[in-house]
């Protein structure tokens, strides 16, 4: 898995629990540093933050559907923001998901559950 949030902390705290979980996980704290960081360690998931400076989570959404390592990776949009318009411009950067901030972990654990086989390395 791989997480992309201009906030550490929360990556940080998010990659806490997931690895606590038996989760192989990684961070990129910024556009940029997460792009190159899927193009490398290739995961799986990818849970991305949308509202980051120079380049928003929707561009890199973008931007990763179009290399090799976004071709079939499960893409999750991880953001405060749960209006209409938000849904919407999540579907069309190319999202699988929309997960509201604070995201648990019976909700992740869920979604991943039912879009993963039972030892299915994400």
């Amino acid at each position: 898995m791989l997480l992309i949030d201009d906030n550490a902390d929360a990556a940080s705290m998010m990659q806490a629990l997931l690895s606590a979980f038996g989760y192989t996980v990684e961070a990129a704290y910024s556009a940029r540093e997460g792009l190159a960081l899927a193009q490398s360690f290739r995961p799986h998931v990818i849970f991305l933050d949308l509202g980051m400076p120079i380049m928003s989570g929707y561009e890199v959404a973008t931007a990763l559907r179009r290399t090799p390592a976004g071709d079939d990776v499960f893409l999750l949009a991880l953001t405060g923001w749960n209006d209409q318009a938000t849904r919407a411009a999540v579907i069309a950067a190319g999202f699988d998901r929309h997960l509201v901030k604070p995201a648990n972990f019976e909700q992740i654990s869920a979604i991943l559950e039912q879009h993963f086989a039972p030892g299915h390395v994400v």
